[in-house]
């Protein structure tokens, strides 16, 4: 009877201890370009030129994602829509809320740090992305 007591103490304290992902929510913002997009009947496609870029700014637990179009001076252009989003931790996972006047969707955070992103959206489409840098063609 005492080793099952100490067994269950173990199980409860282990489950209370519990911690999420070892994912950095502050890695999300920056400027991401699409990569790849991986399709869960196994097929990928690639994206070797992109005309657009994800901004995404995070504060606090709340965040917008716009796309944007790199100019040749270093500057963006955007048509000012932002996807609206809440980050929330959920089934030991981190997941984007999104609500717009028009749909409302999820992506699970499956990576992210410096130089990548990978989102997985809820149907169960994986897409990756890279940092983007922006660089100003015209400065010597």
């Amino acid at each position: 009877m005492k080793n099952i007591l100490i067994f269950l103490s173990l199980l409860l304290f282990y489950s209370c201890g519990k911690k999420y992902p070892e994912i950095d929510s502050d890695k999300l913002s920056g400027y991401w370009e699409i990569q790849k997009v991986h399709f869960p009947d196994g097929n990928e496609k690639d994206f070797d030129v992109n005309l657009t870029v994800d901004h995404i700014e995070l504060k606090g637990e709340t965040g917008s994602r716009v796309k944007v179009n790199p100019n040749l001076d270093g500057t963006f252009t955007t048509n000012g829509v932002a996807e609206e989003f809440v980050l929330k931790f959920e089934n030991d996972s981190l997941r984007m809320h999104y609500k717009t006047a028009f749909d409302e969707w999820t992506e699970t955070v499956l990576e992210a740090d410096d130089e990548m992103l990978k989102v997985k959206n809820e149907n169960q489409v994986i897409y990756s992305y890279k940092k983007f840098q922006n660089k100003n063609l015209f400065e010597n």
